[in-house]
């Protein structure tokens, strides 16, 4: 049986791929009408050490533009 850790990485990836607007616009609303009231998420260890090495990189200035990752991820996409 796979974790919610394991299965929310899976649905997060496979997110990623997505690129039809109206299904992703579509899966927003339903999982915002389905979210807890709280507002409060809790990170695992994994989520919250990204978090920190993603704020050590700003702090470093390694930063690239969403159009340059864009560009990245599509190149990536074609070689495959």
């Amino acid at each position: 049986m796979a974790t919610v850790d394991s299965i929310r990485n899976e649905l997060i990836e496979k997110l990623l791929s997505i690129k039809n607007r109206d299904f992703l616009e579509a899966l927003d609303k339903l999982i915002s009408s389905s979210a807890p009231l709280s507002g409060k998420v809790e990170l695992t260890e994994e989520q919250k050490m990204m978090l920190e090495m993603s704020e050590i990189d700003i702090k470093n200035g390694k930063l690239i533009s969403q159009e340059a990752m864009d560009k990245r991820n599509q190149e990536w996409l074609n070689a495959r």
